[in-house]
């Protein structure tokens, strides 16, 4: 917890005190895609799925609820600093209504600044909401700050483990997810029929396109009862990566959308937004900052819908050529030319430009880190030459094609993925050019991969900070598609061949403790052992540190 003034003083409630009540299984839904709400799919009425927080500030914090009747319902919502509500110090109504799936939002404001709340909602017969539990950010001098920072959870791999982990080690000031919080694919997809959980059924059965359809998939992820103690107990800043939309989405398009059975790629982003906006303890804003008193800004990007060119495809670029020679001259020509385009955009020109400004303005002010709070790798990654010969028989076509195709790039001096910052070069060197300009103290969260990493973030051989990437909650890293290579070696290669990583884990899940003070940036790994057993036991840690001003990991 933070440690600053007389708030600083007030020890975390225990996440104990707080009733468990509203934490449901999961009920049988039917999978047929219509538009009713998601209750009326088996989730029941009442307070459905518990509350959240987020969006927190000094004064201000942002509260979720759902409650389902036959009509709109006004609600109550109440904040105290005690669990027994003797005394509330916010208090107001909120509408929860069927034309947002019966989700209610609202914002609480006047609380004191680094203080730890409780609140609930109040139902016109007078049934309640569990009791959540959440806390503003501090102001001023402030000594720490700690983060459980998480990333791509497919219900159906397993439990999420690493949520409840996280709830009972209660050692945190916020939650942040960094994206993939959901999946759109269909049942016997991502999982496959054999990689899947039994206990784990998704709703709907099919892909989710339709507006029942992804309601439907976060009625079922949010009845997940670890997930629902998490936000129960942590206010969380959150944001969407390309699997809330459609798999490597862009903004306008995705790879896992075909217009012309799924409709037009607008309409389905925008049902996206909106359901993601309805469900998730988040503002409409598609980004944001976050002051962390003296120590910190916490910066909320898009990288994915805001204003994201299409992502350039190896495959197509050495599509037709006819020996590895061919394809090598054609992916040579194509990093001179498309690749090497100045004017290519990740984050759009208009979010680059507030991000630009604000790094200056917390520099200017004295925070002592810029934390980006955003999805996908932005250190330089290429991959490791003879990967292919190491792999044997056993591996996906699919697999087999992509690294061969990533072995052909290393040659051609082009990176591993595409969809990471790694294929907008010219985007991430204007990003670099304004951090070094604010002379920023830059701290990159990263998730997307499934895989853990760390790396030293240089721009023209000057250094611009580190990146944390944080492994899956559950869904799987390279071990599953690479098991022919042991997880010590695939690391070990990806280290050796890549400057800036200095560390890597590709086999485990679990999540990230990253805690701030104003001499260093302390990072804690968490593995799990295991997702297909409920369970909150680890089977190691790894700890990496940043000192303030050095801009580079120890590890």
């Amino acid at each position: 917890m933070i440690k600053t003034d007389s708030a600083a003083e007030q020890p975390a409630p225990s996440p104990n005190m707080i009733s468990r009540r509203g934490v449901f299984a999961l009920a049988g839904a039917s999978a047929a895609i219509a538009a009713a709400p998601a209750t009326a799919r088996g989730f029941g009425s009442g307070f459905t799925h518990g509350v959240a927080s987020g969006e927190p500030h000094a004064g201000r914090v942002l509260l979720w609820t759902r409650y389902v009747a036959d009509a709109e319902t006004v609600l109550e919502w109440q904040v105290s600093e005690s669990a027994d509500f003797s005394r509330t110090v916010s208090e107001g109504q909120i509408i929860a209504s069927p034309d947002r799936d019966f989700c209610a939002k609202t914002i609480a404001n006047g609380l004191t600044p680094d203080r730890w709340y409780f609140y609930r909602f109040v139902a016109p017969d007078g049934t309640t909401s569990m009791t959540g539990r959440t806390r503003t950010l501090p102001e001023g001098p402030s000594a720490r700050f700690r983060m459980a920072v998480f990333s791509c959870s497919n219900f159906g791999f397993g439990w999420f483990n690493a949520y409840a982990h996280a709830a009972e080690a209660n050692d945190c000031d916020l939650a942040v997810h960094l994206g993939d919080y959901i999946y759109e694919y269909g049942g016997g997809t991502y999982p496959s029929g054999d990689q899947r959980h039994p206990e784990r059924t998704l709703e709907p059965a099919e892909e989710i396109v339709a507006l029942a359809d992804y309601r439907l998939r976060y009625a079922t992820y949010r009845a997940d009862p670890d997930l629902q103690r998490l936000h129960q107990v942590l206010p969380m800043i959150a944001v969407w990566d390309d699997h809330e939309s459609a798999n490597d989405s862009w903004e306008g398009g995705a790879q896992n959308h075909q217009s012309d059975s799924e409709g037009i790629w607008d309409a389905r982003k925008a049902i996206a937004k909106r359901v993601y906006r309805e469900w998730m303890p988040v503002s409409d804003e598609p980004y944001a900052a976050y002051e962390v008193g003296d120590l910190a800004t916490l910066f909320r990007l898009d990288t994915r819908l805001e204003g994201r060119e299409e992502q350039f495809n190896i495959g197509k670029v050495i599509e037709g050529r006819e020996n590895p020679q061919a394809m090598v001259a054609a992916l040579a020509a194509f990093r001179a030319g498309d690749y090497a385009d100045a004017e290519r955009q990740l984050l759009g020109a208009a979010q680059e430009e507030w991000l630009g400004e604000g790094l200056a303005v917390s520099k200017a002010r004295g925070a002592t880190w810029q934390v980006l709070v955003q999805q996908v790798l932005m250190g330089k990654l290429s991959s490791p030459s003879g990967l292919v010969e190491l792999l044997g028989d056993n591996v996906p076509d699919f697999a087999r094609r992509r690294l061969q195709a990533a072995a052909l790039a290393e040659r051609a001096g082009l990176p591993l993925n595409m969809d990471a910052w790694d294929g907008y070069p010219a985007a991430r060197d204007r990003l670099f050019e304004s951090a070094l300009s604010a002379d920023a103290n830059l701290l990159v969260l990263a998730g997307d991969t499934h895989n853990g990493w760390g790396f030293d973030l240089s721009h023209e051989g000057e250094r611009v900070g580190v990146e944390l990437g944080v492994c899956s909650v559950s869904s799987p890293g390279f071990e599953t598609y690479l098991s022919a290579i042991p997880p010590e070696r695939m690391a070990s290669m990806l280290v050796e061949t890549n400057d800036e990583l200095k560390w890597a884990d590709t086999s485990n899940r679990g999540y990230m403790v990253v805690e701030l003070t104003p001499s260093a940036a302390t990072t804690e790994y968490r593995f799990l052992a295991g997702i297909r057993q409920r369970s909150t036991r680890l089977a190691g840690t790894k700890r990496a540190v940043n000192s303030a001003g050095a801009k580079q990991l120890e590890v």
